[in-house]
C-alpha cells in the first residue's frame, strides 16, 4: 500500500480493503489518465502561448471603480478568451452571477417577440426552466416576453434526434439551444464531434439559425470549444472549469461578434453594451484562473476516470465509463436510492477542506423542480471545479460528481463517499 493510501487508512478511516481497490482502479486507468494529462498539457501550452503574445502585465491586474471606463484589464481579458475559444468576441464579466445568468443574456439579447427558441437536446437544467418559462408561476420569462419555447426529446441512446429537425424547424425558429453536458438526466454528455454534425443538419435546413451552447462544465475538456464546432455563442460559468477554482464568482460569454453585443445590452443596458462594469480588484484571480484552467480541469478529468473504475469495481453503474471519451468534467453514479445519495454526499462533503463537519440534505434550491442535495465544502461557494457531487432526489437517484482541485483530492474525497456507503450498506465488502 503507497503512503497516500496508508495515511487514508490511518486519518479517515478508510477500510484497507477500500484501498486495495483504490489501487487496482489506478493502475487500470494509467494510460487513459496519461492521456488526459497529455492533453491538459498541449491546452497549457496554448493558453500560455496566448497570455505571451497579448502581452498581459501587471497593470492589466489594477482595478477600476464606478463606471469602469477604458478598463484595460477587463478589455484585455475579452481578447484572451475570445482567442482561446477561436471566438469573434468574449465577454468575461463578474458581474455575471452564474452559468444560468450568462445564457439568459444570450437568450433575451438574440431573441424577440415571435421568435421561436428550440431545444434540441430534450429538457434543459433546471435553473433554465424559468428562463424560457417552462412550468408556469415564472414571471419575466422569454414566454411572458412573447418567445416560443419548443423541446425535441433525445433519443433512447441520448443522443440528438436530428431526424426530427425537418418538421420542428419552421420559419418561427430563431435560435437552436444545445446544452453540452449531461446535467441531471443520466445520458452521455454531447462530444463536440456529434455538435458539429448536429449544426451542419441545422443549417441544412435553415442556414441563419443563431445555436447556442450552454457549456458549462465543458471548457478545457476536448483540444477545441463549440465554437470550432460551428456555434455561434456559447456560455459558462466562471466557478465551473474556465475560473481555474480561483475565480471568486462571474461567467462569461463567446461567439460572434454580434450575438455578444446583443448579449452586454441585455446584461447592462443599450449603449452601455459592454462598454463599463468596475472590475473592483478582480482582474488578477480571473486571469489567473483562466490560465490554470486546462491544469485544474485536467486534474478533476483524471480523478474522474479513477472514480469511474473504483465504483464499477464497487458494482454500480456509471456514466461514462471510465475508458470513454471525455467531453466535460461530470462523472455519474447510479445509486438507486435516496438514502445512497445522501450517504455518497455525505462522505464527499467529510472529505472536503471547508465545513467538512457539515451534513447533506436535501435542499428545493431557486431554480430546481426537486430536492437537491449538494456536497461541495468548496473555498468558492458552489464551485464545481473544486471537488462537489450531488443529485436530485428523484429515480434514478444518481449522484454526479466534478471537480478536484488536486487528482488526491479527488481520490481523497470519493474514498470518504466510498467508506460511507459501505457503513450503510450499500456496498459489501471484505474488511
Amino acid at each position: 500500500m503507497a503512503h497516500f493510501e496508508e495515511l487514508l487508512v490511518r486519518e479517515f478511516d478508510i477500510p484497507p480493503m477500500l484501498t486495495e481497490l483504490a489501487l487496482a482502479a489506478e493502475d487500470a486507468t494509467a494510460e487513459v489518465r496519461r492521456a488526459v494529462r497529455d492533453r491538459a498539457g498541449l491546452l497549457q501550452a496554448r493558453a500560455l502561448r496566448i497570455f505571451t503574445r497579448r502581452g498581459v502585465g501587471e497593470h492589466h491586474f489594477n482595478g477600476t471603480t464606478g463606471y469602469g471606463y477604458h478598463d484595460a484589464g477587463r478589455e484585455l481579458l475579452d481578447e484572451i478568451v475570445a482567442e482561446l475559444f477561436e471566438a469573434e468576441a468574449a465577454a468575461v464579466r463578474w458581474q455575471l452571477v452564474s452559468g444560468t445568468h450568462a445564457i439568459s443574456c444570450l437568450l433575451f439579447g438574440n431573441l424577440r417577440p415571435g421568435d421561436t427558441l428550440v431545444s434540441v437536446t430534450g429538457m434543459p437544467y433546471d435553473t433554465l426552466h424559468p428562463v424560457v418559462g417552462r412550468g408556469e408561476g415564472w414571471a419575466g420569462t422569454l414566454a411572458e416576453w412573447g418567445v416560443r419555447y419548443r423541446e425535441i426529446s433525445l433519443l433512447s441512446t441520448g443522443q440528438v434526434d436530428t431526424n426530427a429537425f425537418s418538421h420542428t424547424l419552421d420559419n418561427s425558429v430563431k435560435a437552436v439551444f444545445v446544452q453540452r453536458s449531461c446535467g441531471y438526466t443520466w445520458r452521455p454528455s454531447l462530444d463536440l464531434t456529434s455538435l458539429a454534425e448536429v449544426v451542419r443538419q441545422l443549417r441544412s435546413i435553415n442556414p441563419g439559425l443563431i445555436v447556442i451552447v450552454d457549456n458549462c462544465y465543458g471548457e478545457m475538456v476536448e483540444p477545441t470549444e463549440p465554437i470550432r464546432a460551428g456555434a455561434d455563442c456559447v456560455a459558462g460559468s466562471l466557478i465551473k472549469n474556465l475560473g481555474g477554482t480561483v475565480a471568486p464568482t462571474g461567467g462569461y460569454m463567446a461567439g460572434k461578434r454580434e450575438c455578444i453585443e446583443r448579449a452586454m445590452r441585455a446584461m447592462t443596458a443599450p449603449g452601455i453594451d459592454g462598454h463599463m462594469g468596475a472590475t473592483l480588484g478582480l482582474n488578477r484571480l480571473l486571469y489567473q484562473g483562466v490560465f490554470m484552467a486546462p491544469m485544474v480541469v485536467g486534474h478533476a478529468l483524471e480523478g474522474a476516470v479513477w472514480a469511474a473504475k473504483l465504483m464499477e469495481l464497487l458494482g454500480f453503474e456509471t456514466l461514462p465509463r471510465w475508458d470513454a471519451p471525455r467531453t466535460d468534467i461530470i462523472q455519474a453514479f447510479r445509486l438507486g436510492s435516496g438514502a445512497a445519495l445522501k450517504a455518497f454526499c455525505r462522505g464527499i462533503q467529510q472529505g472536503s477542506p471547508v465545513d467538512s463537519m457539515a451534513t447533506p440534505v436535501e435542499v428545493r434550491n431557486p431554480g430546481y423542480r426537486d430536492p437537491i442535495v449538494m456536497a461541495g465544502g468548496t473555498f468558492v461557494q458552489g464551485s464545481s471545479l473544486e471537488l462537489s457531487a450531488d443529485g436530485p432526489m428523484r429515480e434514478p437517484y444518481a449522484v454526479y460528481l466534478q471537480g478536484g482541485i488536486s487528482y488526491h483530492h479527488v481520490k481523497a474525497g470519493v474514498l470518504c463517499a466510498a467508506r460511507e456507503l459501505v457503513r450503510d450498506g450499500f456496498v459489501q465488502i471484505s474488511r
